[in-house]
């Protein structure tokens, strides 16, 4: 993070009277603020296809994953490949490297002529990629984009429904105790991932101009509106049909990196019962269980054994194209409704 966002960040676990007082303005941008979206954008991608990573040691890889609730749809010496339980495209594309690194983000294009018009204005090609089409493209970060169309999707894996819960006057659990057990999760999808960047104004009118993304939220610096947003929490715009609250979110960091991942679970007992599954088998937890403000989920975050940080969620926001960005100051207790405080590890102030 940048030293002024840490700096708001420390002085923030000093306390306030009220910490969650304005987090989110609902009247929008003020005038000659950022609008959050494209008035003419080249496309609009229909969601997040995969993430890419390599790693040194695939083994490693292999068994983290599966402990963190993927199942591997394929495996070669030189590849993993991990996916989740609804139908789609898999998650995680994992290759052999000399280092652990996050090597790129894959979206879906929702028809297969905007991939001709992606490469007419990228001055590029169409290829083939996995059974379908794609084409390769390249942030102002410097991360690798990929857009593909027409890839098989994966067939659906049958998955835990979500527990009856007893509340109100007519409990839906009768006669019958509940006794989630501790064991790996069952990933439902893949959420959302999460980057830094140096340039961070420059990246997100990409990902508005260029795949017409839309802002969900943006987060400035306390007292320092005026300046403008230090962090967007982004969505795709599907229109009419709800989209997750943020499918990118970008933060102004000194260095450009993969910062996390997000990967959906049924429900609360999921995230917290899988959670106990991995500490018993000794991985590092950085933050949760708690709910976040921007996006709402229930959050529990982990890191791999190659130090790379994962969260697992629920119940997160959905939102229609009709909704406004919401502007609120960064803060570490404007990062969760509940739980824990936000810890060093998390948020990089260690």
């Amino acid at each position: 993070m940048t030293s002024q966002v840490s700096q708001t960040l420390a002085r923030s676990r000093r306390g306030a009277a009220d910490p969650h007082r304005s987090l989110r303005s609902e009247a929008g941008a003020r005038p000659g603020e950022h609008p959050g979206r494209s008035g003419n954008p080249l496309v609009k991608v229909a969601g997040l296809a995969w993430l890419e990573f390599e790693k040194p040691n695939l083994e490693r890889a292999e068994r983290f994953g599966t402990d963190f609730g993927f199942t591997v749809s394929d495996r070669t010496h030189e590849s993993l490949v991990l996916r989740a339980r609804q139908a789609g495209a898999a998650c995680l594309v994992v290759r052999r490297g000399p280092e652990p690194r996050f090597t790129g983000v894959v979206f879906r294009a929702a028809a297969r002529n905007d991939l001709d018009r992606l490469a007419r204005g990228a001055g590029t090609t169409v290829m083939a990629h996995r059974g379908g089409h794609a084409v390769q493209l390249r942030d102002p970060s410097g991360f690798p984009v990929r857009v593909v169309y027409g890839v098989p999707e994966l067939p659906v894996l049958p998955g835990r429904a979500p527990l009856p819960l007893n509340f109100g006057p007519e409990p839906a659990r009768v006669n019958a105790a509940q006794r989630p057990a501790r064991r790996a999760a069952e990933i439902e999808r893949l959420g959302h991932v999460v980057l830094g960047t140096t340039r961070f104004r420059a990246a997100l009118d990409w990902y508005l101009d260029t795949l017409g993304l839309i802002v969900s939220d943006f987060l400035y610096l306390d007292g320092q509106r005026d300046r403008g947003p230090v962090m967007a929490f982004i969505r795709c715009d599907l229109g009419s049909v709800p989209a997750d609250h943020h499918t990118l979110a970008m933060l102004l960091q000194p260095r450009t990196e993969y910062v996390h991942s997000a990967y959906q679970l049924t429900d609360l007992d999921e995230v917290a019962a899988s959670g106990e599954y991995l500490r018993e088998r000794g991985y590092r937890h950085a933050w949760g269980l708690g709910r976040h403000i921007q996006g709402s989920q229930i959050f529990d975050y982990w890191r791999d054994p190659d130090r790379l940080m994962f969260e697992h969620y629920a119940d997160g926001d959905v939102f229609d194209s009709s909704a406004e960005p919401g502007w609120a100051p960064l803060s570490v207790s404007g990062l969760a409704q509940w739980g824990p405080k936000a810890t060093a590890e998390f948020t990089g102030t260690d």
